[in-house]
């Protein structure tokens, strides 16, 4: 490996199959007509260009400069960053097999990346000019927050202000798990979240009591959260955070974000401070919650850390040195959503069954991952569950209709 890239991640051991060994299995392409990564590049990728360059005013370079990567992504092969770019040298190490290729015929995690590098580039958010520094989706995080869904669910925890402690946080932690659901909310009803849902039914792994048993009440806990998106999938890992506080099930917990835009909603620290307004600036519970919350920042239970290896298309097996450090400390280590889950487990065509604690077993510490189901890639499902699945003729791997918790300790 180069020293390039170990800047950002080094590989490593080879004691679980984790990519590099080579017992693993294929990694997922974009070439297959018809397939998800396939979709993802011909359609919601340029569907997204479009979207950010309706949403800010930018002038003729950003939008030449988006016309171009659309033609490139459609029509011709991966071009490297331009010279002068600040991290040029990182992604020319990093995409030195895949440059002159087919953006189809590249990694898909690595094509969804750097796509993502690519259109920040276009809008100027590395450069000097006026757009620097800008994120390219503020105006959807803020839309998303402004809506009457998040008011209601925040309303909503009223009804979990004096429930039962373990009642409370069954439903906390399926409010995280789903994220931006929308008819999920946090209501209760005897121990279960409400709305009609039958999320026991949709949840393909459910280690919940095990991710419990390895945070007790008094234990001392340091918790890590590494997020995934913000507004509506952020407040409830906020509330999370704050019954994992309040209840003494940790004395801190890390939470770790973007440190730039990435994806078209994934949080940074900005996104975390919109969110904590949303919470204290709201009546009742929510704002209880906001309140402790800020505090807890303020005097350091709650601690916000950025890490460039977070934008970085990387397995978390070759994560560098110092966040295999930081997470080796932690009690746990929660990783949030589909793309943690990819990185963590391989974007691989794995089969369904491999086991999860083995595909892990190289994670420095106990890890649990909290995933709503929305790419190909799942693993350490029974095989009676996996049938059942298949036979339902659903796209069940991808739909976001069904989600897992799954824990190795």
């Amino acid at each position: 490996m180069s020293e390039k890239r170990r800047a950002w991640g080094t590989m490593a051991a080879k004691t679980s199959r984790v990519p590099g060994d080579e017992t693993a299995a294929p990694v997922i392409l974009s070439n297959e007509p018809g397939s998800f990564a396939w979709g993802v590049l011909t359609r919601r990728h340029s569907a997204l260009i479009q979207q950010v360059r309706d949403a800010f005013p930018y002038g003729r370079r950003q939008h030449e400069a988006l016309d171009a990567l659309l033609d490139e992504i459609t029509n011709g092969v991966i071009e490297p960053l331009a010279p002068g770019e600040h991290d040029r040298e990182h992604w020319a190490d990093l995409g030195q097999e895949y440059f002159g290729r087919l953006w189809y015929d590249a990694p898909f995690l690595w094509a969804e990346s750097y796509f993502y590098r690519r259109l920040l580039g276009a809008v100027g958010y590395f450069g000097s000019g006026p757009w620097q520094g800008v994120d390219p989706f503020a105006p959807f995080k803020r839309a998303e927050l402004r809506g009457e869904a998040v008011e209601e669910e925040l309303r909503a925890l009223d009804a979990l202000a004096n429930v039962p402690a373990d009642v409370r946080a069954a439903a906390l932690i399926h409010a995280s798990l789903w994220g931006n659901r929308a008819d999920l909310g946090f209501r209760v009803s005897a121990g279960e979240p409400a709305g009609g849902d039958t999320t026991a039914s949709e949840l393909v792994a459910d280690d919940s009591a095990l991710l419990w048993q390895l945070l007790p009440v008094g234990g001392s806990s340091t918790v890590a959260v590494v997020a995934d998106n913000a507004g509506r999938e952020l407040i409830p890992d906020l509330i999370l955070i704050d019954h994992l506080l309040e209840q003494r099930h940790a004395d801190q917990v890390v939470l770790h974000l973007k440190p730039y835009p990435y994806y078209v909603s994934d949080a940074m620290t900005a996104d975390a401070v919109d969110c904590l307004r949303r919470l204290t600036e709201s009546p009742g519970e929510a704002g209880a919650i906001g309140g402790r919350l800020w505090k807890a920042m303020a005097a350091g239970s709650l601690e916000v850390r950025t890490h460039p290896f977070f934008c970085a298309p990387l397995p978390y097996g070759e994560m560098p040195e110092d966040l295999r450090g930081e997470f080796g400390s932690a009690t746990l280590t929660i990783l949030k959503g589909d793309l943690n889950y990819r990185r963590l487990v391989g974007d691989r065509q794995w089969d369904a069954t491999e086991a999860f604690a083995g595909l892990t077993a190289y994670f420095p510490g106990a890890v649990a991952a909290l995933r709503t189901l929305k790419s190909d890639v799942v693993v350490g499902l029974e095989q009676e569950a996996l049938d059942a699945l298949e036979r339902s003729g659903a796209a069940w791997r991808t739909s976001g209709t069904h989600a897992l918790i799954q824990v190795r300790r």
